[in-house]
């Protein structure tokens, strides 16, 4: 569980988040962040996914930055706010030289904070001296088992979530575990 204060950082795919209030926080009603994205965050290949059970939101607090939304990208600057509804397609990125920090809330909270607590985990386990993660088999089956655990909070569209069942399927065969 997360707690208020707690930095999780993954550097090695350009964020930092800050817990702002976790779920224990809100009674369940919401996880707030800071985050952080680094220059060139999420800019190549990042997965599309929709939260079947809760609402996102982004204000954008510095910088610039895109949101893809159902099908479009869309630019944002600070002061922008982005809600994006349950179940609909997106994903974000901060294609700038710049860093760019957003409020995100996750309404509900569900375990959103343990999904991003066991991605700063596998991020920062298979990053290569803490400098990057390259998005080969290893880094595929392991965050395929993540996104299996996690199902309830977020599922990935692009790639399809079928093909991330499968390779979560042989990643738990080969222990790939998430911690």
């Amino acid at each position: 569980m997360a707690s208020k204060n707690q930095l999780l950082d993954m550097t090695p795919i350009g964020m930092i988040f800050k817990v702002l209030k976790s779920a224990a926080d809100t009674d369940g009603k919401s996880l707030d962040l800071h985050w952080e994205l680094l220059p060139k965050c999420n800019t190549v290949k990042p997965m599309i996914h929709i939260h079947p059970h809760a609402i996102e939101t982004y204000e954008v607090l510095e910088g610039e930055m895109e949101f893809f939304i159902k099908d479009k990208w869309v630019a944002a600057g600070k002061g922008d706010k982005v809600t994006i509804p349950i179940g609909v397609a997106h994903t974000f990125r901060n294609p700038s030289d710049n860093v760019v920090t957003v409020f995100n809330t996750h309404q509900p909270a569900l375990r959103m904070e343990n999904y991003f607590e066991d991605l700063c985990n596998g991020v920062n386990k298979l990053s290569d001296n803490g400098k990057s993660v390259e998005m080969n088999l290893k880094a595929m089956l392991h965050l395929s088992v993540l996104m299996n655990k996690y199902r309830q909070e977020i599922i990935s569209t692009n790639p399809p979530d079928a093909v991330i069942r499968t390779l979560g399927f042989i990643g738990k065969m080969l222990k790939i575990k998430i911690e």
